[in-house]
């Protein structure tokens, strides 16, 4: 029998695909990875979430293929780009970047600039991270696919109710990594049920988060949290519609009182 400790520590299992997209993404890759080796040259998905990231990992392991890398642009990107590059390949920038500056009295959000973007007629594959600019309020960056660049420097003329100018840069500037640093939170939970762990997370009471799941608010990694004594793992991101998305970040040991130390950070 698995002691706690090795409970505690342990890592979610991979969830296969729930439905026809993520297996045709699972087939997808599977193809790009044949095609890449067998035919020596580099092949790139679109723009993939946490979610399809594991899809597309394990579609790769599928097909032996292990000459894969994930990229969005800087470090610590959330939307990630599968990059499948066999060895002594020529290589491709698969991303690109722009500078976005508005000009106007009500500045635009992160989701106006993501809704200005996919109104030019583009798919979410398309785009990546958007990431604001912690020195400028009126500036935001975009990191997109690069044969899409063009496109969009000349089509993005306004986003919310701004009027909008858009720039090709070569990289993002060093200080937007920086400020993505995210601050990691620490608390007790009497056991890892989803509910004890949302609950701290949230800074809320367990009832008030079973209530978020029972509305159907809460998935872990993309999925439906269907019950709220599920166990949380190491790694696990929920995602509570209307509030906010987190990490659980590390489980450690227990305190005196016989409750478990967890550390999580919020997006």
């Amino acid at each position: 029998m698995a002691s706690s400790s090795d409970t505690a520590n342990a890592v979610r299992g991979f969830v296969p695909p729930q439905n026809d997209d993520e297996r045709r993404l699972m087939r997808r890759v599977e193809e790009l990875c044949c095609v890449a080796v067998s035919r020596g040259i580099p092949r790139y998905t679109g723009f993939l979430s946490d979610r399809e990231q594991s899809l597309a990992q394990a579609a790769c392991n599928k097909a032996g293929c292990s000459c894969i890398r994930f990229w969005g642009g800087f470090d610590a990107a959330e939307r990630r780009v599968l990059c499948i590059e066999p060895p002594d390949a020529w290589q491709e920038e698969p991303l690109a970047y722009l500078q976005c500056t508005a000009y106007g009295d009500k500045l635009p959000t992160h989701r106006d600039y993501l809704g200005a973007i996919l109104g030019l007629g583009l798919e979410r594959s398309c785009v990546g991270d958007l990431l604001a600019d912690p020195e400028r309020e009126d500036t935001f960056y975009a990191v997109i696919l690069a044969d899409k660049q063009e496109f969009i420097n000349a089509e993005l003329t306004g986003a919310g109710h701004c009027t909008v100018h858009t720039a090709c840069i070569d990289a993002l500037p060093a200080r937007l990594a920086e400020s993505r640093e995210r601050t990691l939170q620490e608390a007790t939970v009497p056991s890892l049920r989803a509910d004890a762990v949302l609950a701290a997370m949230l800074h809320t009471s367990r009832t008030r988060a079973a209530e978020y799941i029972a509305a159907g608010r809460v998935e872990i990694n993309h999925l439906p949290l269907k019950a709220a004594h599920e166990t949380a793992y190491a790694a696990d991101i929920f995602t509570v519609r209307g509030v906010g998305r987190f990490k659980l970040a590390a489980i450690g040991g227990k305190s005196r009182k016989d409750r478990l130390f967890i550390s999580f950070y919020q997006y």
